[in-house]
């Protein structure tokens, strides 16, 4: 496969008519914006079919330039984990890309995507009803411990995140959304 033809098949296969798909292959930006629409419209797709994922992964993967294709799959990995129904199906569905994901020369853009997973698998996990332990809490990083101390309505999460949260704003954040403190 050619960059030209991952593009042009990406393109297409999101519905995506208003880009060119020489400009795409030419400018590294439109292109970014090009997979950045694509990931958006196949993550929220109406059907919910993600048989097609591991291939959109592929295709961006196959980019040249890393960073790029690390970036789309990541917010691809984000969405994906705002829609699907629960930690089971995030972890099946991410398990399937890993082959890929493992293709990227960077290690750092590797272990970046993995901990993502990680995380979204935590954050999905405590949605489920899952009450972390503070050693559990520790694996994840800064951002989902963020992420969570702004979002989540559990107020054992809260509570954990208030008293062991790895940075002064996590705690304060899941501090001040937990209530009143009582004394």
């Amino acid at each position: 496969m050619t960059l030209r033809s991952d593009v042009a098949e990406l393109l297409a296969g999101a519905g995506i008519v208003d880009v060119d798909v020489d400009d795409a292959v030419a400018d590294e930006h439109i292109r970014s914006s090009a997979y950045q629409r694509v990931v958006s419209l196949t993550a929220s797709s109406a059907s919910g079919d993600r048989d097609r994922d591991r291939a959109i992964v592929a295709a961006i993967l196959r980019d040249p330039n890393e960073i790029t294709s690390k970036t789309a799959v990541v917010a691809f990995v984000d969405r994906v984990a705002m829609t699907v129904a629960g930690p089971a199906g995030f972890r099946q569905w991410s398990a399937e890309l890993l082959p890929e994901i493992d293709r990227l020369e960077a290690e750092r853009y590797r272990e970046f995507i993995r901990r993502r997973i990680h995380d979204w698998l935590f954050y999905l996990s405590i949605e489920a009803g899952h009450v972390p332990t503070p050693a559990e809490l520790g694996e994840v990083t800064d951002w989902m411990q963020r992420l969570l101390a702004e979002k989540s309505t559990a107020t054992a999460v809260l509570a954990l995140l208030a008293e062991s949260g790895s940075s002064k704003k996590i705690r304060n954040i899941a501090r001040n959304r937990s209530g009143p403190v009582r004394t």
